[in-house]
Order: structure tokens, then sequence, then C-alpha cells
């Protein structure tokens, strides 16, 4: 299947998978939020003609894309019977039973950021010929526009898992207490910066990237600890 070309391309691309998940599967409850966080970022982004938050949108578009295309290649491998990277494996393979929809939420962004959103950020900056640096501001304007929405998409799981766990809130709400999303974003910078250094050296830029899926992929699994 093509990858999308544009942030409504991805969009639809999000609905699409939501619209032949069931409701509970692990995997649509991460490609629903996402797919939320995605239609936010996009209607930001089509006011930035007046809109001051954005340095350069068309790049922040661009980078949006490049990182959809990492869950929606691991979405359709998995789909086709492939090997699903290390990152995601967690993901896909704790789908069905035993957690709680807030813990796949959790693990989907742990690996989407802290493993694909500084390999998004490299391939962006190589495809229009700039540097990392160049993206900074923008990178960080995006926080501006996931703090709008993490709070009340944490509120709305935890107030299900209120409604559904009862004694089990408490590990639950340490988990969601436990990971970050800002601090995750961080790391992801640094781990961009450290790609970008050793994109022309390829024996360790390989042996850095498998280490980062076997470590993003294992704090994936943590955070998908059976709680039910």
């Amino acid at each position: 299947m093509s990858e999308p070309t544009t942030i409504a391309g991805v969009i639809d691309r999000l609905r699409e998978i939501d619209d032949v998940l069931e409701p509970g599967d692990g995997v649509a409850v991460f490609n629903r939020m996402y797919l939320t966080v995605t239609e936010r970022l996009a209607a930001r982004l089509d006011g930035h003609a007046t809109d001051p938050l954005w340095q350069d949108p068309e790049a922040v578009a661009d980078l949006d894309v490049r990182f959809a295309a990492f869950w929606l290649h691991a979405y359709d491998g998995s789909l086709a019977g492939h090997r699903v990277p290390k990152a995601w494996a967690p993901v896909f393979e704790a789908r069905q039973g035993g957690r709680h929809a807030v813990q796949f939420a959790l693990a989907g962004m742990n690996t989407h950021i802290e493993h694909d959103l500084p390999l998004a950020v490299v391939r962006t900056c190589q495809a229009r010929g700039i540097e990392p640096a160049d993206v900074h501001r923008d990178y960080e304007a995006v926080n501006v526009v996931l703090a709008e929405v993490e709070s009340e998409i944490r509120r709305s799981f935890l107030d299900e898992a209120a409604r559904d766990l009862d004694d089990h809130v408490g590990p639950v709400a340490h988990l969601v207490g436990s990971w970050k999303i800002d601090k995750a974003r961080d790391l992801a910078w640094v781990t961009a910066e450290t790609v970008w250094e050793l994109r022309n050296t390829e024996f360790l830029l390989g042996r850095f990237l498998t280490g980062l899926g076997h470590t993003v992929g294992m704090t994936s699994r943590v955070l998908l600890t059976p709680t039910l």
C-alpha cells in the first residue's frame, strides 16, 4: 500500500485503520489516539498563515508525514504477516486482553516518540537539505499542540479506568503518571542529534539503531505489564 504524502492522507489512513479494528484491540486504541492528535495538529497547521507558533509549517507537515510512515509501516507489516520492528513488537504481541486501554496508548506513544520520531527528524532533514537545528524551534512548538490534547486524553483514560477497574486504578494511575510525553520528546531530540552525527558511519549507526529498537521495545513491554 502506498504511503501518504500529506497530513490529510495520513488522517485518511488512520481513519481506515480505525474502521476495521475492534474497539478493544490494543492496536486500535493507539491508532485512535494518534488520529486525534494528528487531527489537532492538522487543524493548527491549516491556520499557519496567521499562526505565530510555526517558523516553517511546511517542514512540520513534512516531518509529521514521515513520522506517521513508521506507524503505518509497522501496522501494514503486521497485517501482511511480516516481522514487526522490535520497538513495536510489544504492542502487537499484547494487543488482546489483560491490559487497560491507557497502557496501549502509553506504550504506543513511547515507541512512536522515542524510536520513530528521531528517525523521522533525520529523514526530514536529509530530504530538505537542512540540519536538525533548523527544525528545533518547530519541534518544540509541537509540544504546545500536544499539551492542549494530552491532559484531556489522559483524563479520559483515567476516567474509564476508574469505571472499569476499581481496585486496579492505582497501578494504572501510576503508569500514567510515570511516563511523560515532554520528557520522551526531549530524549527523542537527543537521539535525533545522535543519529544525525552517526549518519555517515554505517557500522556504528547500525549498532546504535539496533540497540535503540531493543531498548524502546523493552520500555514499552514494561508499560504493558498486565494489570487486569
